[in-house]
C-alpha cells in the first residue's frame, strides 16, 4: 500500500485556534472559526458544497432550511473524510445560493474539519443567482460589499471569507455583467489578498477573465480556473500553467475516468504544481425531501488514488496535489 494511503488514514495533529481572539499569524487562512496558521491546513479539499438552494436570488431565504436537519444529514460525510485525513474543506456555495456561515461553523466544530467560506457573487445560469442591485452597481461598489465581509464578517456573523468565489457564463465574449464581476473580484483581491476562484469551464472563457485581471495587475497565480475539467484541449492546461494559473479539476465526486487522463497528462508534462483537485460533491438541497441524495467526498481516496498510484503516481505527487498546492493557492499574508 502507498505510504500516502497509509498517511491519510492516520489522525493528524494540528494547531487549534478556534477561540483565538485575533490574528497573530504572518501567513494564514480565514476559516469559519477564525484565522488559522497556514501550516494547519493539511490535507485539503478545495471545492465542495454542504448546502445549496437553487431557487434563485429573488426567493432565497434561510427559512427554507433547518440547520439542525442539515447537520444531521451532512455530519456523517464529514466524519468519513476526517478518517481519510482531511483537515480542511473549502465550501464553494456562494451568496444567494444558500451560503450559511453559521451552519458551516457548526459543522466545523462538530467534525473537527476546518471549513472556509467565501465572498463574491455567482453570475452563471443567466444571472439567476444575482441580486437585482448587481445590474446597477459598479464593480467598485460590488467590491465594497465583498471587502466589507472580509473586514467585518458576513451578514453580522463575524465570520470572514477565506477566498473570493465568482461565476461567469461560458461565452466567446464575456457579458458586461460577467466582466463587472471579474473586475470586482480583482479589486477585492487587491484590497484583501484573497484568492479568486471563478466557476468558468473552458480556457476560451478563463483567458478572457485573465486578460481583465492582467490589466488590473492581478497576478495569474491569484486566479483559480474552476471546472477546468471541461476544457477539451489539454494543451491549454500547459498555457495556463506557464502563466501561473491554478487549474482546478473539481468534479471527481461524479466521475473518475476524465480525471485519470487529465492528471496523467499533468504529471507527464510536469504541471502537477499548478493542479488542484476536489469532488464538487455534497449538495444538501432544501427543495428535496431530506435534502436529497448527498454525494460523498470520498472518490479521490477510494477510487482515484488507487488507480493513479498503480499508474506511477507517488506519495510526493499526492502530497503536492492535496497538501502543498492548496496551501500555496489560498494562503495570504498580513
Amino acid at each position: 500500500m502507498s505510504k500516502f494511503l497509509i498517511f491519510i488514514f492516520l489522525p493528524i495533529l494540528f494547531i487549534s485556534c478556534q477561540n483565538h481572539p485575533s490574528n497573530n499569524f504572518d501567513n494564514y487562512i480565514n476559516t469559519v472559526a477564525g484565522p488559522m496558521p497556514i501550516d494547519s491546513m493539511g490535507l485539503t479539499l478545495i471545492h465542495e458544497h454542504m448546502l445549496v438552494d437553487f431557487i434563485g436570488a429573488d426567493s432565497i431565504s434561510p427559512d427554507r432550511w433547518n440547520r439542525d436537519s442539515v447537520i444531521v444529514k451532512v455530519l456523517p460525510y464529514l466524519m468519513e473524510v476526517n478518517k481519510h485525513g482531511v483537515r480542511t474543506i473549502l465550501d464553494c456555495t456562494p451568496s444567494y445560493l444558500a451560503k450559511d456561515p453559521l451552519l458551516l461553523k457548526a459543522l466545523s466544530e462538530k467534525s473537527g474539519i476546518q471549513i472556509l467560506t467565501n465572498t463574491g457573487f455567482y453570475g452563471a445560469v443567466r444571472g439567476k443567482y444575482l441580486p437585482d442591485f448587481v445590474q446597477t452597481e459598479t464593480a467598485e461598489q460590488l467590491a465594497e460589499r465583498w471587502i466589507a465581509e472580509f473586514e467585518n464578517g458576513i451578514e453580522g456573523t463575524g465570520i470572514k471569507p477565506g477566498f473570493i468565489k465568482i461565476s461567469v457564463n461560458e461565452a466567446n465574449t464575456l457579458s458586461p455583467i460577467d466582466q463587472k464581476l471579474v473586475k470586482a473580484a480583482g479589486i477585492t483581491h487587491q484590497k484583501t489578498g484573497l484568492t479568486i476562484a471563478s466557476h468558468t469551464g473552458t480556457w476560451k472563457t478563463a483567458s478572457q477573465e485573465l486578460k481583465i485581471l492582467k490589466e488590473m495587475e492581478v497576478k495569474p497565480s491569484e486566479f483559480v480556473w474552476v471546472h477546468a475539467q471541461n476544457e477539451p484541449d489539454f494543451a491549454n492546461y500547459e498555457k495556463a500553467a506557464e502563466m501561473g494559473v491554478w487549474i482546478s479539476l473539481d468534479g471527481i465526486g461524479w466521475a473518475i475516468d476524465p480525471y485519470v487522463e487529465r492528471l496523467l497528462f499533468a504529471k507527464e508534462n510536469r504541471i502537477l504544481g499548478n493542479i488542484l483537485i476536489s469532488h464538487d460533491a455534497g449538495w444538501f438541497d432544501p427543495a428535496k425531501p431530506g435534502g436529497g441524495d448527498f454525494q460523498p467526498f470520498t472518490n479521490i481516496f477510494e477510487k482515484l488514488i488507487p488507480i493513479l498510484t498503480e499508474k506511477g503516481f507517488t506519495d510526493k505527487d499526492w502530497n503536492q496535489l492535496l497538501v502543498e498546492n492548496p496551501k500555496e493557492a489560498f494562503v495570504f499574508s498580513k
